[in-house]
């Protein structure tokens, strides 16, 4: 939405949580090039996070990854892959940390209806450590990066990625003092 390049978090959430939205958006913002965005991408937009029920406390960094990639969704217009759940604190290089509670997320995960799930590469150990009738049936998929989870979350992101980076590289380089972007991303102004 328009604003004034600021995130903004909502849903009772604690300070760990807080700094792993922030990481999240200065990795993205450090890679904008990688993503296929425009280095001014989020000139004049603010960033609203809400993780609704409220009234319930939330902190940790595990949310880390499934941040970034709501960001990634909303700023590049593309649908993340909705059978996809994941869990991993984010580095400012977007690196995946390994995570506490494996059992109890995976659980969660699973009533939920995801079969999909994706861990830290550091917790795959931890799986064999959880009993089979919740890991049954489940693809549980280790990641180390970022990077390493965009095709999963976004089936498509080979082909996208390749013509997004097309669209930049064809750009006219502004003049000075002003900005220019690719015309897909005219529509978050």
């Amino acid at each position: 939405m328009h604003g004034k390049e600021k995130l903004t978090l909502t849903g009772q959430l604690g300070d760990v949580m807080k700094e792993s939205a922030q990481a999240g958006l200065s990795f993205i913002r450090s890679n904008s090039e990688y993503f296929g965005l425009s280095p001014d991408f989020i000139f004049n937009k603010e960033i609203h996070i809400h993780l609704p029920e409220g009234a319930i406390p939330k902190d940790g960094p595990s949310a880390g990854i499934t941040m970034v990639m709501a960001m990634l969704s909303a700023f590049l217009g593309i649908p993340v892959n909705e059978a996809v759940a994941m869990t991993g604190e984010i580095t400012l290089r977007g690196e995946v940390l390994p995570i506490g509670g494996l059992n109890e997320k995976l659980l969660a995960a699973r009533r939920n209806g995801y079969t999909t799930i994706l861990i830290p590469a550091d917790n795959k150990a931890d799986v064999a450590e959880i009993r089979a009738n919740i890991t049954n049936d489940l693809n549980i998929i280790p990641v180390e990066s970022v990077r390493d989870a965009l095709p999963i979350v976004f089936p498509h992101w080979s082909e996208f990625i390749t013509q997004k980076r097309s669209e930049l590289a064809n750009l006219t380089p502004p003049a000075p003092g002003k900005t220019t972007r690719p015309a897909s991303l005219e529509s978050y102004n």
